[in-house]
């Protein structure tokens, strides 16, 4: 699944737009590294999301192309 995409369906980012604009501008890290919103995510990736002064990391545990809003938290942990 695309990088954007995801962010959208586990709503690390609310919009897929905005996840588009974040990837493109580099906010956006998977394993330290930047990655364009075509990046395809796999299961133990490490996201990075930097908005100003504030980080979120987060590992992959599923990628699934859609989630109710009750479940999305089952897509990802927290680092």
């Amino acid at each position: 699944m695309r990088l954007d995409k995801y962010l959208k369906v586990s709503r690390l980012i609310k919009r897929r737009t905005v996840a588009n604009e974040a990837c493109d501008t580099g906010r956006v890290l998977v394993n330290d590294r930047p990655q364009r919103a075509s990046y395809d995510v796999k299961v133990g990736d490490v996201i990075e999301i930097r908005f100003g002064e504030k980080s979120v990391k987060a590992e992959v545990l599923n990628v699934q192309e859609t989630v109710h809003k009750e479940e999305a938290g089952d897509l990802f942990k927290y680092l």
